[in-house]
């Protein structure tokens, strides 16, 4: 898929990854480019700045994110690409309390589905239509010292999956975003100074966007910005049981380490 010509609609798009991408389809000469994200001020920022179209909304709630692809359509006509990309993260592990862990499955997987539920029986209608949904390497992997963000980034590759097996053969084209460390707010905390076991081998947001755009190209399902990842998850499916080992000793390593804190609350993108 080329983006030249383009509707497109990316989510969490304020800044971070999310702004990385709406920027890049702007410069790749997508007919239009809707942004949107909670942030109702940094979006309106980054929208005039990259030249976007700005649609504030949580798209945790269904009928937001449903307001915001009405409003992209009403607009401009059909979506070719949606870019489901808002995320956060949430520290601990079963110890945290349910209503923080639901904050996170809303945005890292619901947000994802409620795309989804509402663009797929369009797009397969149409027989076209691309859904691009913002994981981690940690959907495929896992993450250290976060359940939350672990779980609900499996979930949404699990989402992906399916997508693509059930709709594939009427014209749904699905890929997956799964970044490891990416240099946001995410990663680095509101001041940008946070230390991380991650940091070393992080990229910069306009890094993932290069990929994205050479992974439509393609219309691969996995893209990875990081091509370490791939070796990691072979290690993994080939020796289960080595791999959790070799992430025990990670861990250890880690909270051994006061330096490298894991991912806080902060918003991705």
């Amino acid at each position: 898929m080329r983006v030249s010509g383009k509707v497109v609609v990316v989510t969490g798009a304020a800044r971070g990854i999310g702004r990385a991408l709406a920027d890049r389809f702007v410069r790749e000469g997508a007919k239009a480019v809707v942004a949107s994200d909670i942030d109702r001020d940094a979006l309106a920022g980054t929208a005039e700045t990259i030249g976007a179209v700005a649609i504030a909304a949580d798209v945790s709630v269904e009928s937001e994110m449903n307001h915001v692809i009405a409003a992209a359509e009403a607009r401009f006509g059909a979506i070719d690409l949606f870019c489901s990309n808002a995320g956060i993260s949430h520290p601990g592990g079963t110890e945290v309390a349910n209503a923080d862990f639901e904050r996170v499955f809303d945005v890292n997987y619901r947000s994802h589905l409620y795309a989804a539920r509402n663009l797929v029986p369009k797009m397969t209608a149409r027989g076209n239509g691309y859904l691009l949904n913002t994981a981690s390497a940690a959907g495929v992997l896992t993450q250290i010292g976060s359940l939350a963000y672990a779980v609900t980034k499996h979930a949404a590759v699990a989402l992906a999956e399916w997508l693509s097996v059930t709709h594939g053969h009427q014209g749904l084209r699905v890929s997956v975003l799964c970044p490891q460390g990416v240099r946001t707010r995410l990663l680095l905390g509101e001041h940008g100074d946070r230390d991380n076991f991650l940091t070393p081998g992080a990229i910069e947001p306009s890094d993932v966007a290069d990929a994205v755009i050479e992974g439509l190209y393609d219309e691969r399902f996995l893209i990875l910005p990081h091509p370490e990842v791939a070796e990691y998850m072979r290690r993994k499916t080939s020796d289960y049981d080595r791999w959790l080992r070799g992430m025990r000793r990670l861990q250890a390593r880690v909270r051994d380490n006061p330096k490298t804190a894991i991912k806080s609350g902060a918003p991705a993108g």
